[in-house]
């Protein structure tokens, strides 16, 4: 008695023990779904590169301004947004925000809103100097440097006019005082240090007295990134909530339109698009499952066990996530839907087998439930198992990607696949042994008709490819490898993608709109908002930032610095404001900037430069000197020093330490690519690198890129490690157990052809790989190969038995094909309702995955059943070929591979002709 006969003996002769077992363990692991937290981070992406190193050295060495704290853009739009009245109501909107008990609980305490109306406001009071001047001096820093520097700008000004005063100011002028005040602000020749330049569209006319759009800046106080990468704070979330609300009866109300535009709500409308994506696509999934097995089953307990079997996997899979600490993030919303499909594909088999075995009046013995049951366990147990580690090979090969996400969902998905194979395998035959035992004993027939085996219009269709392989069998396998060249070709075309946008929701078809509570989904518009952000307005996130470590106080530094601006100012990625300059902050336009304010500095900065052409090419560090002492806050963003040459934390102190670094940011456009961007800082870098320098381009934009080009290495690695892992396993497996080892390599052909379909038609769609399709070529296999190893394992048994191809071959693709269908049909049905999911990548996802199933099906049911004819003529046992009597009623090999010893095997016969 094999080892897969002792299994079942056992199952069935302790069932009510293993119910009991396994429904304490499910309890057990259940309690760690509690555990599970929630991550919508895009940080949780990266990888431990160089420039992720080099960002982390940035962000503990050098300053923004005041440390903890983030901000917002608040976006204006409508048809003049800098006419007085509209100005007006600017100020009236800040003046909204900071009376909000929600919103004001996280605002810094100076200058906690600032935007081109305050200028204005503040050129009139003062007759366009002195108060302007003060207010705006560390405004205008952000004309050229980033958005960051306007947080920082707005923390450090002096005392100014409350807005009550300046709303006053801008009420009480008459229109030439208005105007005369807006061109103080706006125009060219303006005093650089009271320019609004900086709130404008970076396509603003200068000068002009009408805009379509202009920008507020907010300033919260935060916790962690505050918001960057997708993640903020509750507190960060309500406030940012609530300005959106406040804009939207205020401003809106006189015609223009409002975007708040920050980490606390673009990290709400993730979240949110996370939980409604699982409110649309759990249930559906589940109805479709249902309907599914209605047609499949037609028995409402053998549902209901299929039913209560996921539930188990389910449970188990999000305990084990709780115990082992892994969050829950973007990706998991595909992995109910995932082994919800796997899960009743293993019922749909156990069941069909079980249904088999009784439906030929017990012709192999024990036609009793329980016997039924011990025996259809053994029979597909094997193919079970192998389905389980090839499966969970495939899973498994993502932790090789370097994407921490990508390793967890594999790790997770390989778990959950187990766990199926031991509920399917355990507790769900168990229970119903005893519930069918249960009924029978009472007088009810539960012997039901396996799917597909009734002569009717499914097994017709399900013959065509047993028909094809008897009559053209190189012709089928020819069709298939030139439809897979052409999907190779597909293949090497696909991009790859990943960026902030991939993980933000449309707004949802008007049909969801319709849904009842808790279905429905909510409003989603900043995608659009986002778009609108990139195309007009600087960042405050969208930045590249050039670190600089080594010598930096050799002479040449600040001239490389220089060189690198110059070459910033011509790149097409780099942000030019509407003043017409490069957006970029730098140790060299500090310095000139401070000298322009400071006497004391300006005569050192002079002093350094010999040649006149405005960069210092001696006694840098006498220079840095200087500038730690007369503008420490400004020098500690751009330079870092150390403490009295220990540690490495920021000195802000005007005496003592080394000069280890400094670095450029340069804010790049939104609607660049990835690529391009990385392409262009790098290329800035190395101009800067030598004499002693070594220059790193990082940043955010750089981050991501590097992580999308690491998704086209999990999509390579993996397919060769699955392709590899699972053929050494099938050969070594057919080897030891059927005396073949070409049958695995014969198994897995169809997989790899259907591998090349999908890629080629992710190609013909213009789906890319990102987070979740990077994985369809390891899913591939390890989805797929589980529909070949069911037939080349019922066709390996079958024919054992009758000794006839072609008998083998009919039963094998009407009775395991039957099941094939079912089970087919449930996991596209489970795959494709995630194209109703809210986030894009899930869409994609679910509908590349349902072709991925249907393509391993037509495969395996069309396709390697000529291989199977194939290999059996030249490498497979010595059977015959002859064409099967019409009136052959021997039963389906549901025995395990028990082979009757009083039937002769035929020879094989000459008539093999057909082939």
């Amino acid at each position: 008695m094999s080892w897969i006969d002792r299994f079942s003996e056992t199952i069935m002769a302790h069932s009510r023990a293993v119910i009991a077992i396994m429904l304490v363990l499910t309890v057990f692991m259940g309690a760690g779904a509690g555990m599970i937290e929630q991550s919508s981070s895009l940080d949780q992406f990266q990888s431990d590169s160089t420039e992720a190193q080099k960002l982390s050295y940035v962000e503990e060495n050098f300053t923004t301004g005041q440390e903890n704290t983030t901000s917002a853009q608040v976006i204006v739009k409508g048809e003049n947004v800098l006419s007085q009245e509209s100005m007006v109501e600017q100020l009236r909107l800040q003046q909204s925000f900071r009376e909000n008990e929600t919103i004001n609980r996280t605002l810094v305490d100076e200058q906690p809103t600032v935007g081109a109306a305050n200028l204005v406001a503040l050129a009139s009071l003062s007759g366009g100097q002195q108060a302007a001047q003060e207010n705006g001096t560390n405004q205008q820093q952000a004309t050229q440097e980033n958005d960051s520097n306007q947080q920082q700008a707005a923390q450090e000004a002096p005392a100014s006019p409350t807005l009550q005063d300046q709303i006053d100011a801008l009420e009480s002028m008459n229109a030439t005082e208005y105007e005369r005040a807006l061109g103080a602000v706006l125009s060219e020749d303006s005093d650089g240090q009271m320019s609004g330049l900086a709130f404008m569209p970076t396509n603003y006319e200068t000068g002009s007295t009408s805009a379509n759009a202009t920008m507020l800046l907010v300033t919260h106080q935060s916790e962690g990134d505050g918001g960057q990468g997708g993640t903020a704070s509750d507190a960060l979330v309500d406030a940012q909530l609530a300005m959106q609300s406040i804009a939207n009866d205020n401003v809106e109300a006189s015609g223009s339109e409002v975007i708040v535009f920050g980490g606390g709500i673009m990290g709400e409308e993730i979240n949110n698009s996370m939980v409604d994506s699982l409110a649309i696509v759990g249930p559906l999934a589940l109805l479709f499952v249902v309907v599914a097995l209605i047609v499949a089953y037609r028995d409402v307990l053998d549902i209901l066990l299929g039913l209560f079997g996921i539930a188990a996997v389910l449970v188990w899979t999000f305990g084990f996530m709780g115990w082992a600490g892994i969050d829950f993030n973007q990706m998991f919303i595909a992995v109910p839907v995932l082994l919800i499909g796997l899960s009743i594909d293993y019922a749909i088999h156990i069941f069909m087998r079980h249904r088999e075995q009784r439906q030929h009046g017990g012709a192999y013995g024990n036609d009793d439930a329980r016997g039924s049951m011990r025996v259809a366990l053994a029979g597909v147990g094997i193919a079970l198992v192998l389905v389980t580690a090839t499966t969970a090979i495939g899973f498994l090969s993502n932790l090789t990607s370097p994407v921490p996400p990508i390793q967890d969902f594999g790790v997770v998905s390989a778990v959950g696949i187990t766990v199926a194979l031991l509920v399917f395998g355990t507790l769900v035959p168990a229970l119903k042994a005893e519930l069918d035992e249960f009924l029978e004993n009472r007088g009810y027939d539960r012997k039901k008709r396996a799917f597909g085996t009734g002569g009717g219009r499914f097994s017709q269709a399900l013959s065509v490819g047993s028909t094809a392989a008897r009559r053209i069998p190189i012709v089928i396998i020819l069709i298939a490898a030139l439809v897979s060249a052409g999907g190779a070709y597909g293949a090497t075309q696909v991009d790859t993608s990943f960026n902030q946008e991939d993980f933000i929701a449309e707004d949802p078809p008007e049909w969801t709109k319709n849904l009842p509570e808790p279905f429905k989904p909510g409003d989603y518009s900043m995608k659009e908002n986002l778009e609108f952000v990139n195309q007009n307005f600087v960042r405050e996130d969208s930045q590249a930032q050039i670190l600089i470590e080594g010598n930096v106080t050799d002479p040449e530094t600040l001239q490389r610095v220089s060189d690198a601006e110059n070459e910033t100012a011509d790149s097409d990625v780099a942000v030019t404001l509407s003043s017409g300059e490069a957006d970029v902050q730098s140790p060299l336009r500090t310095m000139q900037r401070v000298a322009a304010e400071n006497e004391s500095f300006n005569a050192t900065f002079t002093a350094a430069d010999t040649d006149g052409d405005g960069v210092p090419d001696r006694n840098l560090e006498q220079v840095y000197d200087e500038l730690f002492e007369v503008a420490p806050d400004e020098a500690a963003a751009v330079i870092h020093r150390t403490d009295d040459g220990e540690g490495s934390t920021v000195d802000d102190s005007s005496t003592g330490g080394d000069y280890e670094a400094v670095r450029m940011v340069i804010s790049t456009s939104g609607t660049a690519a990835m690529s391009d961007v990385t392409t262009e800082m790098r290329s800035i870098a190395d101009g800067i690198d030598g004499s002693g320098l070594e220059a790193t381009a990082t940043g955010q934009t750089i981050l991501f890129d590097i992580v999308q080009k690491q998704l086209m290495d999990t999509v390579i690695q993996s397919l060769l490690i699955t392709l590899v892992a699972v053929f050494a396993f099938l050969m070594v497996s057919y080897r030891i157990r059927e005396g073949s080892a070409t049958l695995g390599a014969v198994t897995l052909l169809p997989v790899v052809f259907s591998v090349s379909w999908i890629l080629g038609t992710m190609y013909l769609l213009e789906i890319p790989f990102n987070v979740m399709t990077g994985m369809i070529t390891s899913l591939t296999v390890g989805l797929g190969v589980a529909y070949s190893i069911h037939m080349s394992e019922r066709y390996s048994l079958e024919l054992k038995r009758t000794g006839s191809v072609w008998e083998a071959m009919s039963r094998t693709v009407t009775g395991t094909g039957g099941a094939l269908l079912g089970s087919a049909a449930t996991t596209v049905g489970g795959f494709g309702v995630l194209a109703f999911a809210i986030l894009p990548p899930l869409q994609q996802f679910g509908i590349i995955t349902g072709l991925t199933i249907i393509y391993a099906f037509l495969a395996s049911v069309l396709v390697l059943p000529s291989l199977l004819v194939v290999w059996t003529k030249y490498l497979g046992p010595d059977v015959s070929f002859q064409a099967p009597s019409s009136d052959s009623t021997a039963p389906a090999a549901s025995d395990g591979g028990r082979i009757e010893k009083s039937e002769t095997e035929p020879a094989r016969s000459s008539d093999s002709d057909d082939l």
